[in-house]
């Protein structure tokens, strides 16, 4: 791995009307789950410059009232997905000109263990890997 494989920059994160919607939309959208996770993924052409991969994710208000826990859950997918993300690079050639769009959602009403966080995030990772 190199040096700068284990950091998860702004231009990493998926933001911006356009490809949200663009990720939601239908049509060749996939969905993964592993409860308390959810993903949403599409495959589109890379545009010159961008990573191939943008990321978002969402922990809705009505799973935990109180920002300190969505944000702490926030946190922990974000460490997981910084540390594993050579799972889904490594089927997603760099000269294939193609990006993946995903979004990480959670489901569950309750908080969980970073490291069960790590394994669920992880099994999604694997999965999206083999589907692509």
């Amino acid at each position: 791995m190199s040096e700068g494989s284990l950091t998860f920059r702004k231009n990493e994160r998926l933001y911006g009307k356009l490809l949200i919607d663009q990720l939601f939309s239908k049509g060749n959208r996939c969905s993964l789950a592993a409860f308390p996770l959810r993903v949403v993924y599409r495959v589109r052409d890379r545009i010159d410059g961008e990573l191939p991969e943008r990321v978002l994710i969402s922990v809705p208000k009505r799973c935990f009232k109180r920002a300190v826990k969505r944000n702490r859950v926030k946190r922990q997918i974000r460490e997981a997905f910084r540390k594993n993300k050579q799972i889904l690079l490594q089927n997603l050639p760099e000269q294939s000109g193609s990006q993946i769009l995903m979004a990480f959602l959670w489901q569950d009403t309750r908080l969980h263990d970073t490291a069960e966080i790590e394994k669920k995030v992880i099994s999604l990772l694997q999965q999206m890997s083999e589907r692509i």
